[in-house]
């Protein structure tokens, strides 16, 4: 069973995460960790935070000459925005009042994490809860990632939906999607991408923020991954747990969900088909790839809506949390828009569980007794 724990402040020293259950001798391209945290930076509408932080991976333990020992993993990835808030988030010796903040914003954690912690300074809520943290998920997701294309599985992305501006029409074109990279909005469509950029543009001249949608392919999944037998062993609600966890995630689709809840039964469910190549198949997917929460050997495909951003330049009413008086929330330094890189984390969320359910299926010590049990069973 591969498990996680991550830990790090937006403005401390280091994000750090623990990874356990990786199998011994898996060779790790840390290049392509590197290459992964740097997709996750890029997207038109982020702040200044990215121009500062250039995140590399640091391995700890767990990896000796490139290859897993089957120990846990451990690595770091610095913030070198550190250096300009020791001051104020040294573990020990700290500034305590310069960078207090009591002006919760709305659609944070900030109020509601200061109460359950019983905290006198949001500050001491809003450096775990920012999405700073997801750089740590995204070199888990890399590593995940990187265990699954030795079995053929592969993950794309896609933004369908910015602001205002969206495709017109779902796209399932997986060889269109791998181009997704080449927009600044990582929009496979160059007329949507220009009313995508100019909704930014928009927003950040008024001090606000957007939301939007972005879509997640894996291809090449296996049937059977997940259960029907327990809830909690079904793949949907998996996925739908892990990307709901992603900041600012408020809804997740499998496949066309919300649309089928709209029509018949014949219009929605995809007709099945049998020939001794192929298997089992299906012409459609509007099931998304998962039916009875088990993969179904189609495209997992995977919708997920971000909300705008809460800090916001011209900023909402809110409350002190010292004076209880109404106020106008704090700022904090923060992108305008972030649903691209929000979509790059969404990838890599999305491949962990995938290795996590797929470990539990075919997993063994070593990646050669994985490989025989993925072969002896997908050979039948």
């Amino acid at each position: 069973m591969l498990r996680l724990l991550t830990a790090g402040e937006s403005h401390g020293k280091c994000l750090t995460g623990i990874i356990e259950g990786c199998p011994s001798n898996f060779e790790i391209d840390i290049e392509k960790i590197n290459m992964d945290l740097a997709r996750r930076q890029k997207g038109y509408g982020r702040g200044g935070r990215m121009k500062i932080e250039k995140d590399k991976i640091e391995i700890l333990s767990g990896i000796r000459g490139g290859k897993t020992l089957g120990s846990p993993i451990a690595f770091t990835i610095k913030n070198k925005d550190y250096e300009n808030w020791e001051s104020f988030m040294n573990p020990v010796d700290v500034d305590e009042i310069t960078k207090k903040v009591t002006q919760g914003r709305p659609g944070h954690a900030d109020i509601s994490g200061s109460v359950k912690y019983n905290f006198t300074d949001v500050r001491n809520v809003l450096e775990r809860s920012s999405a700073r943290e997801t750089a740590t998920r995204v070199a888990v997701g890399s590593i995940a990632k990187q265990l699954m294309e030795v079995f053929n599985i592969k993950v794309y992305s896609h933004v369908v939906a910015l602001g205002r501006a969206n495709l017109d029409d779902p796209v399932y074109d997986v060889d269109t999607i791998k181009n997704a990279d080449r927009s600044e909005v990582r929009c496979i469509d160059k007329d949507i991408e220009k009313e995508m950029i100019h909704e930014i543009n928009l927003a950040k001249e008024k001090g606000n923020s957007l939301g939007g949608i972005f879509e997640i392919h894996i291809t090449g999944v296996p049937v059977g991954l997940g259960s029907y037998v327990h809830w909690d062993r079904k793949l949907d609600a998996k996925l739908s747990y892990a990307l709901m966890s992603i900041q600012g995630i408020k809804g997740v689709e499998i496949g066309y969900g919300f649309e089928n809840a709209c029509l018949s039964g014949s219009d929605v469910h995809d007709e099945v088909f049998y020939n001794s190549e192929r298997g089992y198949y299906r012409e459609t997917n509007r099931a998304g790839g998962i039916e009875g929460g088990m993969s179904n050997g189609e495209n997992i495909i995977i919708r997920c809506a971000m909300k705008p951003i809460p800090t916001l330049y011209q900023p909402l009413n809110t409350v002190d949390i010292e004076t209880k008086e109404s106020v106008t929330a704090s700022i904090e330094r923060s992108d305008t828009c972030a649903v691209p890189a929000a979509s790059i984390v969404g990838e890599m969320v999305a491949m962990t569980v995938i290795a996590q359910t797929f470990l539990e299926k075919f997993g063994g010590d070593h990646i050669k007794e994985i490989k025989k049990r993925w072969i002896d069973c997908t050979s039948i």
